[in-house]
This record gives C-alpha cells, structure tokens and sequence, in this order.
C-alpha cells in the first residue's frame, strides 16, 4: 500500500484522489465533529462547502452545524464543538456541516474510491477500515486557512503507525508521511500539549475552547469510522 499525506486543503487536487482511499483529517475540529455526532447516533453528516450550500442542503428535521472563524454560524443549531453532538441532540438526525477547512477538504477528495474521516477519536479504526479497502492511500490534512496544522499532521502520524501495525499490510510513505510518522512518534505522550501549543490550539484557547482541545485530544475512544456515500457521510 503506497501512502501519500497532504499537508493542506490548498495542496489537494482532485486528480491525486483517482482510484485511492481518501482519508480526510481536520482534528481541530471537524472530523472530530463528524465522528462523534456519527457516534451518538447521527443518521448522517452532509458536508457543505459554504453556508448558503448548507442552507439549501436543509430539509425539515435536519440540524445545521458548522463555524466561521471558530464561531458557530447564527442562525444555526450547533457549531462545530463535539461536546454539542450529543446523543439527546443528533441521535435519529440528519446533520448539516459548513466547517471553514474541514468540509472543503472532504468536496476536495470526492473523486476518490472511498472517502473516510479520520481524528484521533478513531485513528485504529479508520487505518484497519482503509486496510480492508486494498487501495492505495491518501490522507489530507485540512490544515487551517490553507496552512499546515500540526495537530492534523500529529493524526496523520498515527493513522500511519497504526497502518504499520497490522500485519496484512506493507506500508510506502512520502517523504512527509515519514515526517508525520516521526512527529507522532516523538510527541506520542504529549499529544494534548503539542495541540494546545499549535497555532490552532493557541486561537482556540484565546477564545476559551480548551474544551474543545480536550475533547478532540483522546485517542481511540471511537471505533465508528463515517464513510462518504454520495453526498452524505454514515456509518461503515
């Protein structure tokens, strides 16, 4: 299996996506998001690349989530804090999504085989779901406002270490798949530190989102793995 990481959504094209497993990974916070609303029981997330997508996207019944500049879009259900993707609110729901990177990175890898989201909520499982596809592999950063986020890469790190793990598979990187893995290895006990002390981390913390931090920081607490079918993100 041949691994290439992207750094950012702005290092995407649609042509490195061909006959590929895509896995999508916005720690901060979407696929976060994604995968604990998917967890607690969310029909499915749609993914929307702008606020007035999402809008038309609505039918009745259906949540509206996302952000701009970290804040939840007024006029909207929820933001884009998993803490707020609780049973009691998404169980039996279709969900919304308008995230500033992390939905514009999932449209961006639509022309993949399979679309996965990934986090650290399910970094195990999503490598062993991307294993059983037999296609070679893409991860995608979604980085913040076109920039490398080192908590997307610290995830894509793991993914890898994980996917290195099983026995089944024989892993090639990249030059940055090997400089991702190596970061994750190295901080691999400071998980929550590197993230707090990242450029994302720091803004969120300014505008007193720790929670958030700490809710995207566990590792493997998810085995659900939301898979793209058509236009919407469920359960594999």
């Amino acid at each position: 299996m041949q691994v290439q990481v992207i750094s950012s959504v702005n290092e995407a094209s649609s042509a490195k996506f061909h006959h590929k497993t895509a896995i999508i990974i916005d720690v901060l916070r979407a696929t976060s998001t994604i995968i604990t609303a998917i967890a607690a029981g969310a029909l499915c997330v749609i993914p929307a690349e702008t606020v007035m997508e999402a809008r038309a996207l609505q039918r009745p019944g259906d949540l509206l989530g996302g952000e701009r500049f970290c804040r939840k879009i007024a006029g909207f259900d929820l933001g884009n804090s998993p803490d707020e993707y609780t049973e009691q609110v998404v169980a039996g729901k279709r969900i919304v999504l308008t995230t500033t990177n992390g939905t514009r990175a999932i449209h961006k890898s639509m022309r993949a085989d399979h679309v996965l989201t990934a986090s650290l909520l399910n970094a195990e499982a999503c490598a062993r779901v991307a294993a059983e596809l037999r296609r070679d592999v893409v991860i995608l950063c979604a980085g913040s406002h076109d920039d490398f986020a080192i908590e997307d890469g610290l995830c894509a790190g793991l993914v890898l270490d994980k996917l290195h793990s099983l026995s089944q598979v024989t892993v090639e990187m990249d030059d940055f798949g090997t400089a991702m893995l190596a970061l994750y290895r190295n901080r691999s006990a400071q998980v929550k530190e590197t993230i707090m002390n990242g450029m994302t981390g720091k803004k969120l913390m300014k505008m007193g989102m720790k929670k958030d931090i700490e809710a995207c920081s566990a590792i493997d607490i998810y085995h659900e793995v939301p898979r793209l079918n058509g236009d919407q993100l469920t359960r594999s």
